[in-house]
């Protein structure tokens, strides 16, 4: 397990990284796995502090399923590192560690606050995903569930490649392919994660954001049954 929560240093912090917010360099070290598909798991990829406080800012905390992010960033914690992943920069940064041509209006960016008890099924991306990344913003987890798991297959969830804690400023991002299979074991209650997806081309980043958005829109008003989640 990933180690407890850390404190930030008093005073001005001198970084290594673009502003505080994503550490570039751990990025770029961290060897892309490529089988049985591409992936990569960076811990501390956000400083933990930063991921926290992102989190305590989170949009809709009490809905589940996915959520559009907001179009405008909120000038706090949560959008600050909002803009930066929507940056040229971090689709660059990926496009060159996946290999892969990404563009940042192919990007959809999308917000998951809560997990019911039904989420995690294993299942696959659909094929208009190229690359799918996940940055999780919660503090601590103890639990044995909500870990994403990465697959072998698509019938057991015990056969394991990677299983990733839902820590604060953890990093997993991993290429659409046949079998790029991944799901969890039931979990309820917040779990915190901004999800980019890389999308085939523009049009449908658009509108799959829209359906999205749409659907966030009757959950406020009504609530919703739980959909699977990353």
């Amino acid at each position: 397990m990933l180690p407890g929560l850390i404190t930030p240093p008093s005073g001005p912090v001198i970084s290594p990284w673009a502003d505080g917010l994503i550490d570039y360099r751990r990025f770029a070290a961290t060897p892309l796995q490529r089988e049985p598909f591409a992936y990569i798991v960076v811990p501390d990829f956000v400083p933990r502090w930063v991921a926290v406080e992102a989190g305590e800012a989170f949009p809709d905390p009490d809905l589940p399923g996915v959520l559009p992010a907001p179009v405008a960033p909120p000038n706090d914690a949560f959008g600050r590192l909002l803009t930066e992943l929507r940056s040229e920069r971090l689709t660059g940064a990926f496009a060159e560690k996946f290999g892969r041509a990404l563009s940042t209006d192919r990007l959809m960016v999308t917000l998951r606050a809560r997990t019911r008890p039904g989420d995690g099924r294993i299942h696959n991306d659909s094929a208009t995903k190229v690359i799918t990344a996940l940055i999780y913003l919660n503090g601590t987890w103890s639990e044995s569930g909500g870990r994403l798991r990465l697959l072998r297959g698509p019938h057991d969830i015990d056969d394991v490649i990677a299983e990733v804690p839902p820590l604060a400023g953890t990093l997993i991002a991993f290429a659409r392919s046949e079998n790029s299979w991944h799901g969890h074991k039931p979990y309820e209650g917040p779990r915190r994660a901004i999800m980019l997806n890389w999308m085939t081309d523009a049009a449908t980043a658009r509108r799959e954001w829209r359906r999205h958005a749409l659907s966030a829109g009757v959950k406020r008003g009504f609530g919703a049954p739980a959909i699977r989640s990353s």
